[in-house]
């Protein structure tokens, strides 16, 4: 028994070292100076230390443009999603009416649908609204995508609250919005962590649609900066992998902070009925 542990902590450890193996020479790559980023000798400590990569990435024409536009479409998306799928999963879990069966399976569909395939859709669809090359067309576009997820896993969180501890609260004299805010918020909150993070992954690391989606450089997001690196004359490739680093930086920390409710919410309020 103590061998079959001992075997299977070691698979484990040795899946842990290759997963994360491609992540630390990316990182270990920024720090390296531009000359020996291409030497045909691996060398697996970046000796001597540098930030010259940081600096090129960092002082990139409109840099500084492209990071507010991602922290806003970003920050945007996981309110916005959110906010509408929590309401629509309560109504989902607290009313009957007619056509609900019929929108959680068209939830359903939407979510399986390629999102590349609905690009030229929602182009046209933008357009039409004089919404294309602004941060509000985007932000849509993204909230689009994540809802059937949020609105799904959510309403499984909402399925195990039992409905008794609002109707006491009401009998109570507390009103529906302060059952809300007061009871149903906090006993979902690992489900509304665990929709903020792929609301928040989908939002920041999307290049396809900010591109098309866009005319100006400056309303493009960080995805798009990412390929600026890559130009007709060739790459630099210290300054891309530098800026590959600073754009997954803040995916990390966030993954980081909330990781312990995360597994919760995945693992718990997406299966429930």
């Amino acid at each position: 028994m103590k061998r079959h542990k001992v075997a299977l902590n070691a698979a484990a450890a040795l899946f842990c070292v290759l997963w994360a193996f491609p992540v630390y020479w990316m990182v270990n790559t920024a720090f390296k100076p531009y000359g020996r980023i291409l030497s045909p000798t691996p060398a697996f400590l970046p000796i001597p230390l540098s930030l010259g990569n940081f600096a090129d990435a960092i002082h990139k024409p409109l840099f500084g443009t492209y990071l507010r536009n991602s922290l806003i479409v970003t920050a945007s998306v996981v309110l916005l999603s959110l906010a509408v799928a929590f309401f629509a999963a309560t109504a989902l879990t607290r009313f009957r009416f007619l056509g609900r069966r019929g929108f959680l399976i068209g939830v359903l569909t939407v979510q399986m649908v390629p999102q590349p395939a609905l690009l030229i859709p929602l182009f046209l669809t933008l357009r039409s609204a004089h919404l294309l090359n602004t941060l509000i067309g985007l932000t849509l576009t993204y909230v689009a995508f994540v809802l059937p997820f949020t609105i799904w896993t959510l309403r499984g969180f909402l399925h195990g609250v039992p409905v008794e501890i609002e109707e006491a609260a009401m009998v109570d004299g507390a009103g529906r919005m302060t059952v809300i805010r007061l009871i149903l918020l906090p006993l979902v909150a690992p489900g509304v962590i665990a929709t903020s993070v792929f609301a928040f992954i989908t939002a920041w690391n999307d290049y396809v649609y900010a591109y098309v989606m866009m005319k100006d450089q400056d309303k493009y997001t960080l995805p798009v900066w990412l390929v600026s690196f890559s130009t007709s004359t060739g790459t630099d490739y210290g300054g891309l992998i530098a800026a590959s680093s600073l754009f997954a930086l803040p995916v990390i920390v966030f993954f980081m902070i909330i990781q312990g409710r995360l597994v919760e919410g995945m693992t718990s309020g997406a299966v429930k009925e």
